[in-house]
């Protein structure tokens, strides 16, 4: 199916459907983990779904696998093994911030790992943040401090929202490694191998601090969460983001990625009853904000610019700034 996707010449809007099922599906995955882990803990529940969807995935793609990891496969695996901690700890710390936190806070904290990346940058490959990532990280803030204020002018967040912010933090880490390591690997093997290192680590760190779940006794709707995790919310909804971003603009893929967190509320108040306090409401609509800006001004900047460029020749000075505009924007692409 996915391959017919990258091959057929269907129109843009069923690439920029297809984003957003996959949004849908990882915003409906934060309600199913929600609604899992009070019966099976985070690090088993994080065990199971990725050894899984490695395996699916490997078996799907074993001629590729072989192949790669024939030419290459010590850089592979040292490259995957690296994401694959990293993948760990993010989905490790979201699963545990959902014990202590409602499933729409965990949506849009997780999601704050967009305006991340740029402040990593500078530290990792000592890019500075533009003024886009400033008003964005400002706003993001805000939407922090709305999502904290519990009224009568206190603020406090929970043990399990702190442990989702780590969340994003180490998701931050793993798109930029992602991006470190894709040049002259396969992304393919790269996934595959990361998945089941993360499968792995979630079993050892679940048998060493976590108690062993019963799975003879396991409910048929926790078994059904585990599958649509492992299957759906893994490899379905990675499959289509891969088919369909080599055919949508950057700047509209990563938008309509970023509705993942709007789904999440919408699920979480459908489906588990949640309440959106007008606090909450306006945390999200400032997080959501800040996302755009983050994600969506400084590619729209970058189009504007090098069409400017094309209608008539820069000067020395004007050649450099866009050279600037342009190594930023690749930067947020990545």
């Amino acid at each position: 199916m996915f391959s017919q996707l990258r091959q057929s010449g269907l129109p843009s809007w069923a690439y920029k459907a297809a984003l957003l099922v996959a949004a849908a599906i990882w915003g409906m995955g934060t309600v199913v983990i929600k609604s899992t882990v009070d019966e099976f803990p985070p690090s088993w529940l994080v065990g199971v779904r990725f050894t899984g969807a490695g395996i699916i995935l490997g078996l799907v793609s074993i001629r590729k696998l072989h192949n790669c990891l024939a030419a290459d496969g010590a850089g592979h695996l040292r490259d995957g093994a690296v994401l694959g901690v990293l993948l760990f700890l993010s989905y490790w710390a979201n699963s545990s911030g959902l014990t202590d936190t409602t499933a729409s806070n965990s949506s849009f904290l997780t999601t704050l790992y967009v305006v991340i990346i740029p402040f990593l940058s500078w530290f990792i490959i000592r890019k500075k943040p533009t003024r886009f990532n400033i008003v964005a990280a400002l706003a993001c803030i805000g939407g922090v401090a709305c999502v904290a204020y519990t009224g009568a002018g206190a603020f406090s967040l929970r043990f399990g929202d702190l442990v989702t912010l780590l969340s994003a933090l180490f998701l931050s880490l793993h798109v930029l490694y992602t991006a470190k390591f894709a040049p002259g690997r396969s992304m393919t093997v790269l996934t595959v191998i990361q998945f089941v290192a993360a499968g792995i680590l979630g079993f050892i760190v679940g048998a060493v601090t976590e108690p062993t779940p019963n799975f003879t006794s396991l409910s048929p709707d926790t078994w059904v969460s585990l599958a649509y995790l492992t299957v759906f919310a893994s490899c379905i909804a990675l499959g289509l983001q891969n088919a369909a971003v080599a055919r949508v603009n950057p700047a509209q893929a990563s938008l309509f990625l970023s509705t993942e967190c709007v789904f999440g509320v919408v699920f979480s108040i459908a489906l588990l009853g949640e309440v959106l306090t007008p606090s909450l409401f306006a945390g999200f609509a400032l997080i959501f904000v800040g996302i755009v800006i983050s994600e969506y001004l400084p590619l729209r900047a970058e189009k504007k610019r090098t069409q400017r460029a094309a209608e008539k020749p820069p000067t020395p000075e004007e050649a450099s700034a866009l050279i600037t505009d342009l190594e930023e924007a690749e930067t947020f692409m990545r």
